[in-house]
């Protein structure tokens, strides 16, 4: 039996989708499966993979390979492919908080931007500053999880903004959020997996803000 290899450009990465026997394979809906982000996370997979570099330490994030928390303690970038005129919410978050058996505080926010024109994060409006991984000592892999919501249209977001200083991000539910403002299912998404660093305890020195 033949393999259909389908090749497309996007962000100046490569993706390929294989065919077999029909059925297309798309590896982002399977990496969310097989990592269980569906159902811990979300009910339905993106089907687009967001292309997500950390520059300050030349790594990439991969559907689910293991980075530390030094390698990503500075704001990534991030490519996706975007529709002309249209506005994106990212968000960032860990369903394992504080571990992945005893998930009692998921999800951890790590990250929020609504009102991104295309894929220009830097241009939206921060609901919550980037904050890098920071697992408990002796909780294992975590999961981080970017996903991408098209917007139906401009928002004006009923949050409390956050500043990296702020630890005060627990118990978040994205389901609830995406539901709120009428944001449907991803469109984009990628993650990683991170487990306790020595750098782990600078993150928690800065976390100076109670409010």
């Amino acid at each position: 039996m033949a393999l259909l290899l389908r090749v497309t450009v996007a962000c100046g990465a490569i993706l390929a989708l294989v065919t077999v026997r029909g059925q297309a394979a798309n590896p982002t809906t399977e990496a969310f499966g097989r990592n269980e982000i569906v159902p811990d996370l979300i009910d339905v997979a993106p089907e687009q993979t967001i292309k997500i570099t950390y520059p300050q330490s030349d790594v990439e994030v991969s559907l689910g390979n293991q980075l530390t928390p030094t390698q990503v303690k500075v704001r990534p970038k991030l490519c996706w492919e975007v529709e002309p005129s249209a506005l994106y919410t990212l968000l960032m978050a860990d369903p394992d908080a504080p571990s992945r058996s005893n998930p009692e505080m998921r999800s951890w926010k790590h990250w929020l931007v609504g009102n991104i024109p295309g894929a220009d994060v830097d241009a939206g409006d921060v609901l919550a500053d980037y904050v890098g991984s920071g697992p408990p000592q002796g909780t294992g892999l975590h999961r981080y999880v970017f996903l991408v919501y098209k917007q139906p249209s401009r928002i004006v977001f009923n949050e409390t903004v956050l500043s990296s200083r702020n630890p005060n991000r627990g118990k978040w539910n994205p389901a609830e959020f995406v539901k709120d403002y009428e944001l449907g299912v991803p469109v984009a998404g990628n993650f990683y997996q991170a487990q306790y660093d020595d750098y782990v305890p600078e993150l928690y020195a800065t976390f100076t803000d109670t409010a």
